[in-house]
């Protein structure tokens, strides 16, 4: 399972607010039956990384849709092979765990 990190950044649109096309992101990646997390930065998703590819495509072409002329996109990608369980919740658990 993989954890993605994405931030969708429309450049050149006529107002410094881009709350309307995260929320035509968000939109997105809710239909897509993926779960995520939308966080004040960016989105985090989780799920196998052949359908976050998929969405994460689909993700970027929104603001499109919405009339930008130039979209940037960025990705992080924690792809984790060696064990079953890795996801948001765990990885958060994790840190948390080793807190004083």
């Amino acid at each position: 399972m993989a954890v993605v990190e994405i931030s969708i950044t429309p450049l050149g649109t006529a107002s410094p607010s881009l709350s309307e096309y995260v929320a035509g992101c968000v939109e997105v990646v809710a239909a897509s039956g993926l779960a995520y997390q939308l966080t004040p930065m960016g989105t985090v998703i989780e799920g196998e990384i052949d359908q976050i590819l998929s969405v994460i495509r689909q993700m970027h072409e929104q603001p499109f849709a919405k009339g930008a002329q130039r979209v940037s996109t960025l990705i992080k990608i924690d792809d984790r092979r060696d064990r079953s369980s890795h996801d948001m919740l765990g990885k958060v658990a994790s840190v948390t765990s080793k807190l004083r």
